[in-house]
């Protein structure tokens, strides 16, 4: 625990003592960010996962018929364990699920909901960060895998990042297959509304960023001298969330003063989206062989099966 509070604030310190103030989106997802995710996944104006939804089943069965009887599955930031039911119902005894994401408890419950449902599946929670390099566990060498890496993860990455994360991931699965969603909106005002307001959800996903700073590191950011803003960005297109001071203010974190002007802001969260031909320029680039590309009906979100 030590190492991972040390390890959250040196990131944090880095980057907002930056010429840009930024902050790892990946300290969103403490048990109380995943749960303002998972009630932001069914607000109406998030529309990516309502998409994914509508569109997984029928690529499950398609996806369970390529990869056949026997697999492991890997889902990469499993959160709430949900969207592997589907998968799991697909397939022809599927015979292991491990779940990786960077929250333990909120990925050990999760689990312990969804195991009475599988008995015949071995389910293994594994706390992890994504970002970097995992090792898997042993059970699973020689196996026929299927990673997993379900809604609009992908996009929390640069295109740079999203390569290298790619490759990383081929390294942790070995010969294998990868399913992986990509959202490939371009319309600003759905863009703006789905990753901005959701009735306060997502302003408090993010503010909830600098109360785990206060609770974790001893800082002393003043909550209500921000607000959240979702801006739309070309170049490559994606979605940044900030969250922006009102005022003049100085807080302390690690014994260094973080100074804010007004307007002055934090970049907590990016969402790329990439068309279908972008994935899977990324996709070589990590190493992997496009085998098949599923697209929702109204273009709203697509899932690509990979071959490594």
């Amino acid at each position: 625990m030590a190492d991972a509070s040390e390890t959250f604030l040196r990131d944090a310190l880095a980057g907002l003592t930056a010429p840009t103030k930024t902050l790892p989106g990946k300290y969103l997802w403490d048990d109380t960010g995943s749960d303002l995710f998972d009630r932001i996944c069914a607000h109406p104006d998030y529309y990516p996962t309502k998409h994914e939804m509508a569109l997984l089943p029928e690529v499950a069965a398609d996806v369970a018929g390529i990869v056949g009887a026997g697999v492991g599955v890997v889902e990469f930031g499993a959160g709430a364990s949900r969207k592997i039911r589907v998968l799991l119902d697909a397939m022809e005894a599927p015979e292991a699920y491990v779940a990786l994401d960077i929250s333990g408890d909120f990925l050990a419950a999760a689990i312990a909901r969804l195991a009475p449902d599988y008995p015949h599946v071995t389910m293994t929670p594994f706390a992890a960060d994504y970002s970097r390099p995992i090792r898997l566990p042993e059970g699973l060498a020689g196996k026929n895998v299927l990673g997993f890496f379900a809604g609009t993860s992908i996009g929390n990455f640069s295109p740079d990042e999203a390569a290298g994360f790619l490759a990383r991931a081929r390294d942790t699965l070995g010969v294998s297959r990868f399913l992986v969603g990509a959202d490939p909106t371009r319309d600003p005002d759905r863009l703006k509304r789905a990753y901005g307001a959701c009735d306060g959800l997502m302003p408090a996903l993010h503010l909830n960023l600098l109360a785990r700073m206060n609770r974790e590191l001893g800082a002393d950011f003043a909550l209500d001298n921000f607000r959240h803003e979702a801006r739309v960005v070309d170049a490559p297109f994606r979605v940044e969330a900030h969250l922006v001071a009102l005022r003049p203010a100085i807080y302390r974190l690690g014994g260094r003063e973080i100074r804010f002007e007004p307007g002055e802001s934090i970049r907590t969260d990016t969402s790329h989206k990439y068309a279908p031909a972008a994935f899977r320029a990324l996709a070589e680039r990590g190493g992997w062989r496009p085998e098949k590309m599923w697209l929702d009906q109204q273009g709203a979100f697509s899932l690509h099966l990979l071959r490594g």
